[in-house]
């Protein structure tokens, strides 16, 4: 696989950036892997970086956005944090990711038995994770299906909030920063937000959280 270039960058678009990370998806679930020559990477990107996606995942060790998508060196952004949540810092780097260092698609990424969702599910409180745990508790009061056994002993609870949360990111990203939301609107970059079952490797992308201008 070439190291991306700017030309290679301005190539892609943001359908075809998603197209990009699924097709790496399916090598890693099927323990396939490009070519890479990644020490040649890391030289060629000495003078500069064009990644084609602004990844934001969670912490888990699990769940390296370079893995699961089968990218190299200089390939995405990659924003981790304990339940994939959005603040202030984290949606600057998508904009520098985006505006200033050419990124074409961000990918809002949870995963299922996430630690974060079984915290807020039952309502944790320790330090400073108190605080991030608040984020996720919207997503949790979100969640009406499930009417017993709301905590991180029902794993159908717990996906389901966690999928309700990563809606939720997308969703936040698009109000609250319109520098962002008018690259969207624009056709310029696209989002789109989905789960990394950690059993199959596989992730599943959401149509209900996918903004992205075909053809742009």
């Amino acid at each position: 696989m070439k190291t991306l270039t700017k030309e290679m960058q301005d190539a892609i678009t943001p359908v075809m950036a998603i197209e990009i990370l699924k097709e790496g998806n399916k090598r890693f679930a099927n323990n396939l892997k490009a070519n890479r020559n990644l020490l040649q990477q890391a030289n060629e990107t000495v003078e500069g970086q064009h990644p084609f996606a602004v990844i934001l995942s969670c912490i888990d060790s699990r769940t390296s956005a370079e893995l699961i998508f089968d990218q190299g060196l200089g390939d995405v952004f990659s924003v981790r944090i304990a339940g994939n949540i959005v603040n202030e810092d984290i949606l600057g780097s998508m904009e520098f990711g985006c505006k200033v260092a050419g990124s074409k698609i961000i990918v809002v990424l949870g995963h299922t038995k996430c630690g974060a969702i079984k915290g807020a599910c039952d309502h944790v409180e320790m330090g400073n994770l108190t605080a991030l745990l608040s984020k996720i508790q919207p997503a949790v009061y979100d969640e009406k299906t499930e009417t017993e056994n709301r905590n991180s002993t029902n794993s159908d609870f717990v996906d389901k909030v966690s999928v309700i949360n990563v809606k939720k990111t997308v969703q936040a990203i698009m109000e609250r920063s319109p520098i962002l939301k008018q690259m969207i609107e624009n056709g310029e970059i696209g989002i789109v937000g989905g789960t990394h079952d950690i059993t199959t490797g596989l992730v599943t992308f959401y149509e209900d959280a996918m903004m992205v201008v075909d053809g742009k």
